[in-house]
């Protein structure tokens, strides 16, 4: 029995009404103290405790990926850690990968609350929380510190945004500003040029400026980091084809897709009970479950554009094992949650590995890099 499913999910989301921001930062918090350091012993038992628990190692779901090894293919999507407050936990939790962020170069508090609404009828999340974080600086001194405490076992990524006062003219130096001061703690970086909530963000998904900052930031990269672009569902494909041709051309390690989405159509909540309004009234992004088919979509999409050559992080609806599957089928090497993460539980992580284990044997597989792009071979 899953006692998150059978009893603290309904008392959070229904008997105690838990705004989902205070909840989060709860969430963080406590994962934050259980974050191994020296000084703190009870935690690197909890932590031992839970990864005894939640994960689940098996060489068939290794991956080695753009120089770095996954021990898995289920990631933590950017925006649940902003600030890497618990770097040091998401391997304890099942991830094979976290990306923490989205982070920008000047520290700012986001878009004014509330900003974060459960949409449980669609299986969904809509934010606007405006890159809150407490900046570059002091996410590079929190990694430093935590570096020195403790090595880390699964890959971390670093996801970049644009500070909300700095003009879009000057987008790619601010992009490259948090780069300078990050680009030894992360062993992959992202370029989120696509989230619906800072204004004017995804007009950087133009070819044209998103070639600038990619430019500078390769140009500064002397470590040779991998370097994602993270683009938007509402994308037309020719769009998506000019973003493919960009990252051939700076050589990016790949793509990852998508972010949240502005569409409305489909959905069945109402009226968000916080707001009294209707989800078509609140700006916002959407995550979760109606996110599922375009970013699939999307996925097979570059997978079929690039001969499955380019590495695609998916992202966007999944909470079963069959919704990986999809995912990596359709294209992903790599996958990630959040919003179904908060709807299923800690257990959700180790049910989808358990779950891909069970497809990789049905389709006489022995490596879940073979099952990536199967759709495309005509099988899966």
């Amino acid at each position: 029995m899953d006692i998150y499913q059978v009893a603290i999910r309904p008392l959070l989301f229904n008997l105690a009404k838990t705004d989902p921001e205070w909840l989060h930062q709860q969430t963080i918090r406590s994962f934050s103290w259980l974050s191994p350091t020296r000084n703190r012993p009870l935690s690197s038992w909890v932590k031992n405790r839970l990864g005894q628990s939640l994960c689940l190692h098996n060489t068939s779901l290794e991956q080695t990926l753009f120089g770095l090894t996954f021990p898995n293919p289920v990631g933590l999507a950017a925006g649940f850690d902003k600030d890497g407050v618990a770097a040091g936990i998401w391997s304890s939790l099942g991830f094979g990968f976290a990306e923490l962020g989205t982070v920008t170069y000047l520290p700012q508090p986001g878009n004014p609350p509330p900003r974060l609404f459960r949409l449980p009828l669609d299986k969904a999340a809509l934010n606007r929380m405006g890159f809150n974080n407490s900046g570059a600086a002091a996410m590079a001194a929190r990694l430093a510190q935590q570096q020195q405490e403790f090595t880390q076992s699964i890959p971390i990524g670093i996801n970049l945004g644009k500070s909300k006062i700095t003009p879009l003219d000057a987008a790619a130096q601010d992009y490259l500003n948090s780069f300078l001061l990050l680009q030894d703690l992360g062993d992959y970086f992202v370029v989120n040029v696509s989230s619906p909530n800072t204004p004017g963000l995804r007009s950087l998904q133009d070819a044209a400026m998103l070639g600038d900052i990619l430019d500078l930031l390769q140009q500064a990269n002397n470590l040779q980091k991998p370097m994602f672009v993270k683009i938007a569902p509402d994308l037309e494909w020719v769009a998506i084809a000019d973003i493919i041709t960009l990252a051939k051309t700076y050589k990016l390690a790949g793509i990852i897709a998508t972010n949240t989405t502005i569409r409305r159509d489909g959905l069945k909540t109402q009226i968000i009970e916080q707001t009294g309004k209707s989800p078509q009234e609140e700006a916002g992004g959407i995550s979760g479950a109606p996110c599922r088919d375009r970013s699939t979509e999307i996925i097979r999409f570059i997978w079929q554009q690039t001969q499955g050559q380019m590495p695609i992080i998916g992202v966007g609806g999944i909470f079963t094992p069959e919704d990986a599957w999809e995912k990596i089928t359709a294209g992903a090497s790599l996958i990630q949650v959040y919003t179904g993460w908060i709807y299923e539980g800690p257990m959700m992580v180790r049910r989808i590995l358990t779950g891909l284990l069970a497809k990789l044997e049905e389709n006489g597989l022995t490596s879940i890099s073979q099952a990536v792009g199967l759709q495309g071979k005509g099988n899966g």
